[in-house]
């Protein structure tokens, strides 16, 4: 029992054809959406990066698919902002919000110009943000002074059931620390062993969410159709951590994959021009546990590869629809939230 999601990818496709494209996956029997969050591509061959929040009132008020984004607050976003926005959409599509809380990419967060903190830095900031955000959802009036600050703020309109807070992860360590304070876990395709441990370490600490999983994949008509589209539009996106998290521009993501063969965007994308073999992947990810599973098409043009999964690869699994999305954990309405008391 797996709800199956669309990706939409931000840095690749214009708002207007995402739109349409989320529309289009819901017809075709997708019941789930996600959506990515990015000031900046990833490669200049993407060439398009608009703004989620905009486009996720445009997408949650013409379908009715429950919506993922992923988010990195402390920089480029202030917490207080990034509550507002989500509290914004929870109360209008109420139990139909997820967000993925993360410390953020270069690429995205040089713009503020404030520079680039190490990683130890940025979890920490992340979890000052993640806590404010908490407090926030649940009335608080917030004044904090840390790695970020917030003077007084509250929240005038909130929904009666807070969004998710999701934890994003790549490693079984960062895995078992989200389990901390997050109220799922979401990850991307992987080879099996390394999603079992992934999710054993989250459980193994504590972590009781709903565990998701993003998968990109590349389909075309023919298998050198689609090993080209991957190879041109994913090829920048190999390169694990700290590469990823910390190189500046879409230029320079650009000269790193010059050099990068197909074999090695094989190990990230799912290639085939065989749905039946697409299928086969998504059932191996189901058969794993996650509860949702984000297909995110690679390729600019998402119209064929949709028409091609609602008319083959879906029918071939157990999709469900979404279950009303409910935080994990809440922050009781307590009193003003001061960072010595409550982030010591």
């Amino acid at each position: 029992m797996t709800v199956y999601g669309f990706h939409a990818s931000h840095e690749q496709v214009h708002p207007s054809d995402l739109l349409r494209a989320v529309q289009l996956a819901e017809q075709v029997g997708f019941t789930g959406g996600m959506s990515s969050d990015h000031f900046s591509p990833w490669s200049v061959r993407q060439g398009q990066s608009g703004f989620a929040w905009s486009w996720l009132g445009a997408a949650m008020a013409s379908t009715s698919l429950p919506f993922g984004v992923v988010n990195a607050p402390g920089q480029r976003y202030h917490p207080a902002i990034v509550a507002q926005a989500m509290a914004t959409l929870s109360s209008m599509f109420p139990q139909r919000l997820w967000v993925a809380l993360g410390s953020g990419e270069n690429s995205n967060e040089h713009i503020t110009g404030q520079g680039w903190p190490r990683k130890s830095i940025r979890n920490a900031r992340l979890l000052e943000c993640v806590e404010i955000i908490r407090a926030l959802l649940a009335g608080e009036e917030v004044t904090h002074d840390g790695l970020v600050t917030v003077d007084r703020a509250r929240l005038w309109t909130r929904p009666e059931v807070p969004p998710a807070l999701i934890g994003p992860a790549v490693t079984p360590e960062t895995a078992a620390w989200v389990a901390s304070w997050a109220d799922g876990l979401v990850t991307t395709n992987a080879p099996h062993d390394k999603l079992r441990t992934m999710v054993d370490s989250y459980r193994d600490a504590g972590g009781a969410g709903p565990v998701r999983l993003q998968v990109h994949v590349s389909w075309a008509p023919t298998e050198d159709e689609a090993m080209a589209l991957a190879h041109d539009q994913w090829r920048g996106n190999v390169f694990q951590p700290p590469v990823c998290w910390d190189l500046e521009t879409v230029e320079h993501f650009d000269e790193v994959g010059e050099q990068v063969s197909d074999e090695q965007v094989r190990e990230v994308v799912l290639v085939s021009s065989d749905l039946a073999q697409h299928a086969a992947w998504l059932q191996g990810f189901a058969d794993l546990g996650f509860a949702e599973i984000a297909v995110h098409h690679v390729g600019q043009e998402q119209r064929p590869f949709l028409e091609a999964y609602g008319e083959h690869v879906l029918p071939q699994l157990d999709v469900t629809p979404a279950e009303p999305v409910t935080p994990a954990r809440t922050t009781s309405g307590t009193g003003p939230l001061d960072s010595r008391e409550r982030l010591a």
